[in-house]
């Protein structure tokens, strides 16, 4: 049996809620293009982005912990693909269009520097006069102009539904470009966008925790008194006793990931049955978001990035090493400034379009941090030097 592109965009709609975004429905890219035999074109797009080399160099960036300090701490590529599954998840519950989220979940870090969070700020600062660093922002830059595997134009040509899932942390009222003027304001964006981007607060949430009670800088006793803690503890206990150490990640997955999701879901079902919205377009003209937590979980995830932010985030082993490995991204800036004939081929030639100062923010970006401190060793070569943790 073979199922056509056509044949599987009607199997789509049969099974999607009347206001998800399906794929025959995508108001296309900016270069037209014939679509698929047999991929629609959200699949299309998230492929794009798998295949991409600023997907594949997530694997080497760093989430919280430098990249290389420890085999079983996340990545910002194993970080995005958890995202994606969280995605699929809400969306599969909500009816809503599972290619589409996941493929905005897959592209949502390709602008990440190296040397995670940190790495963003020290590129913001160095860029301050030159349009400043946002790695959303960046983002999309890469799927626009930077990667450029195709002879007819410059970026991934993704769909106008993916890009306007990207322009996730920007205003919602600002249409991606190539939207449909006339259409009037976007308030909010597809409820797939939307999922987007409170999975990849649920996502970290849940492994940032884990990681930092594996890595020992997070102790359960610290975590005594959050509310998302203590309401799964004793049922824990109760079902598995003796877990010991298992028994944390047991938590995790039930006070994070389960209940998180149940509730964003739950939630979100019933804010989208009191709005009435019967299309994807009256889905963009409502004046707020409709995936959202309670009110309960919404205070309980404040608690919990307060306390991520006070102690794992900002703790001395962590803030440490990254401050040191942002010292080399801002001394290989500034040489790259110096020298702009260090730059790669097909970088340089952007540098009449775009600028020195971005083009060079642009190569650094996509560096992982293994590179950046292999380049940085290679422009300033001391002797003796055993690496980052010694600089």
């Amino acid at each position: 049996m073979r199922r056509s592109r056509e044949e599987m965009e009607a199997a789509e709609l049969a099974r999607l809620a009347p206001y998800a975004q399906s794929s025959a429905a995508s108001q296309g890219r900016a270069h037209p293009e014939p679509r698929h035999r047999y991929r629609p074109e959200f699949q299309r797009d998230r492929d794009r982005i798998i295949h991409s080399r600023a997907f594949r160099r997530l694997e080497y960036k760093t989430q919280v912990f430098l990249n290389g300090t420890g085999d079983h701490l996340r990545t910002r590529l194993t970080h995005t693909i958890e995202v994606a599954a969280v995605c699929r998840t809400i969306a599969r519950a909500l009816a809503l269009n599972e290619d589409l989220v996941e493929a905005i979940a897959l592209a949502h870090d390709l602008g990440h520097p190296p040397f995670g969070h940190p790495g963003e700020k020290s590129l913001d600062t160095l860029m301050r006069g030159h349009g400043g660093f946002d790695h959303n922002a960046q983002s999309l830059r890469i799927v626009e102009t930077v990667e450029s595997p195709y002879p007819d134009f410059r970026g991934l040509n993704l769909t106008w539904e993916v890009i306007e899932g990207l322009q996730k942390h920007r205003a919602f009222y600002d249409p991606p470009p190539g939207a449909d003027e006339d259409a009037g304001p976007h308030p909010s964006p597809s409820l797939e966008a939307q999922i987007a981007n409170l999975a990849d607060e649920i996502t970290y949430y849940a492994h940032d925790l884990d990681d930092g009670l594996d890595a020992g800088l997070i102790t359960p006793k610290q975590l005594c008194g959050l509310e998302l803690w203590d309401g799964i503890c004793g049922q824990v206990e109760r079902e598995h006793p003796g877990l010991e150490g298992r028994s944390l990640h047991v938590m995790i997955r039930r006070a994070i990931l389960d209940r998180e999701v149940a509730d964003l879901v739950d939630a979100s079902a019933a804010r989208i049955e009191a709005s009435g919205v019967t299309s994807v377009e009256e889905v963009r003209r409502q004046p707020e978001p409709l995936i959202r937590y309670s009110d309960g979980l919404r205070r309980a995830n404040q608690e919990l990035r307060k306390f991520l932010y006070q102690n794992l985030y900002f703790h001395p082993e962590v803030a440490g090493v990254n401050q040191r490995a942002c010292r080399l991204l801002e001394e290989v800036f500034g040489e790259y400034l110096r020298q702009p004939d260090l730059l790669g081929r097909a970088s340089a030639a952007r540098v009449e379009t775009d600028g020195l100062p971005r083009v060079v923010c642009d190569y650094l970006s996509g560096m992982t941090d293994r590179y950046l401190i292999e380049e940085h060793s290679r422009l300033f070569p001391l002797p003796g030097r055993t690496g980052l943790w010694r600089h």
